[in-house]
């Protein structure tokens, strides 16, 4: 693409700010990670729980080395941007900072999940459709070519086990921050209409068993300490497993954002991530009450 988008990332206690930047104009990253028609210009970094200062001076330097300008400075941080990508690992601090860029009237890319809790993520979706801002978020798992490759030869399950990891959070709900991606994939499989989730807290992480009303099914296991992902999606009359291969993730990813910042559709509607959100809610909501919990509905 001729024309750069100019990117300004907001916060640094992810890896993913700096996985992302790399990919768009390290001249060292590999050709086949590279993204074309974006450049990040500035970064916006502060403190979570995720990441104290020496690992966001660490992330800085990497950052400075390939041209992008690192500030404590949100003004600062937007000015002359094109374009806005919220890398906050702690969801908790993604309904501010969304306000704060939606003000730009400038496209969004939030990182997963879309928030610490389900009422959030509504605020945030209303505010995108009340102010005209045009944005999406999503998990990488969502765009892995295994998972894509499955979806197709069953495009309609009736049933679906997904595995990933349950990472530790420092902060707020674990099944929130780490489970989005195998919910995530859950939701790209199976679609909209999950309407209740029952969670089983086991000593190697959770089960979610997600119900339909239409009698569909999805199984979560979230596993602690093993990072792999992957699944099995099945109708009546066969099944289709898959194993994620996580070496194009970013990539992948970071190719949708490219497509979306220079006006192409938006590849996850907002009832597709607001469909994820509830999920990760209403399983939070089970892990703590032993209950089944009701998925929240706009």
């Amino acid at each position: 693409m001729n024309n750069e988008i100019k990117v300004a990332l907001i916060g640094l206690d992810t890896s993913h700010t700096v996985e992302f930047a790399r990919r768009m104009q390290d001249p060292v990253c590999p050709p086949e990670h590279r993204v074309s028609g974006l450049r990040s210009v500035s970064c916006l970094r502060f403190e979570t729980p995720f990441q104290a200062a020496k690992g966001l001076d660490t992330r800085q330097k990497q950052l400075e080395e390939i041209g992008v300008a690192v500030t404590s400075d949100f003004n600062e941080a937007v000015k002359g941007c094109d374009a806005v990508m919220i890398e906050i690992n702690d969801p908790s601090f993604h309904l501010e900072y969304f306000q704060k860029c939606a003000s730009l009237g400038k496209p969004i890319f939030l990182d997963k999940p879309l928030a610490d809790n389900i009422q959030k993520g509504a605020e945030i979706v209303r505010i995108s459709q009340e102010k005209g801002i045009r944005m999406f978020s999503s998990s990488p798992l969502r765009f892995v070519e295994a998972l894509l490759g499955a979806c197709t030869q069953m495009p309609k399950p009736l049933y679906a086990t997904i595995y990933g990891p349950l990472g530790k959070s420092p902060s707020g709900s674990s099944i929130v921050w780490y489970g989005v991606h195998a919910f995530e994939m859950l939701e790209r499989a199976m679609g909209i209409g999950a309407s209740s989730v029952t969670v089983n807290m086991v000593g190697s992480g959770a089960v979610a068993v997600v119900d339909y009303a239409d009698r569909r099914r999805g199984v979560v296991e979230l596993t602690t300490g093993v990072f792999t992902y992957g699944g099995c999606l099945r109708d009546a009359s066969k099944s289709v497993p898959y194993s994620v291969d996580m070496g194009m993730a970013y990539t992948l990813t970071l190719g949708q954002v490219r497509d979306f910042f220079h006006g192409s559709g938006t590849p996850v509607s907002l009832d597709d991530t607001l469909e994820v959100m509830g999920m990760l809610d209403a399983a939070e909501r089970s892990a703590q009450s032993g209950k089944t919990e009701t998925i929240y509905k706009r």
